[in-house]
């Protein structure tokens, strides 16, 4: 598949922080220091890695995250409910990643990787709530953009269903070496939906 728009990749700004409110909050994480321990002691973590697969050193998490902070693919976020760390989030341009082609994708499309980090605070429809807000102030933070996606594996029934309950809608899969992806999708309008 190839882009509905062919604007270039090169011409589509870096993803943005959402914009969040109420007891939402959303920060860019820092490579070092406490934000570089809490995102590598939540990939440790057996509800995080059975997905995730990045149970990687301490190293290795400074050099993934300085990366995205380089670049303008990948944007590293760490989201807050009333002041105390919840989710390690990474916000994409769809055009930069790997699930570019997959689906018939806009320049401005954003995707989200979500990790709720104590598996204690799972289960509980805070997922559901945080997907709601994040796709809400993603929007609100790019007005060109006109759906969020995201692609979690198609075995990862709780993040389905937190993701459903949403908005996010079920619009087809993606198979990549690792993982089948689920391919979902929050429009801002009904006609945003990919066909």
């Amino acid at each position: 598949m190839t882009p509905v728009d062919e604007e270039p990749a090169a011409t589509v700004p870096g993803p943005p922080l959402p914009l969040l409110s109420g007891p939402w909050s959303a920060r860019v994480a820092r490579a070092e220091g406490a934000d570089l321990d809490l995102v590598h002691g939540w990939m440790q973590s057996p509800h995080i890695d059975a997905f995730w697969h990045q149970a990687w050193p301490r190293e290795r998490w400074h050099e993934e995250i300085a990366e995205h902070l380089a670049g303008d693919e990948i944007l590293p976020v760490l989201i807050g409910l009333d002041g105390k760390p919840l989710a390690y989030i990474e916000v994409y341009r769809v055009i930069r990643n790997r699930l570019a082609g997959h689906y018939p994708q806009l320049p401005h499309d954003l995707g989200v990787h979500i990790a709720i980090g104590e598996a204690g605070r799972t289960g509980k429809g805070l997922g559901r709530s945080v997907l709601r807000a994040l796709a809400e102030g993603l929007l609100a933070a790019d007005p060109v953009c006109t759906r969020v996606v995201a692609e979690p594996d198609v075995n990862n029934a709780p993040s389905l269903k937190a993701f459903a309950a949403a908005g996010f809608r079920y619009a087809g899969e993606a198979a990549f070496p690792d993982k089948t992806s689920a391919l979902l999708v929050r429009p801002r309008r009904e006609e945003d939906m990919p066909s």
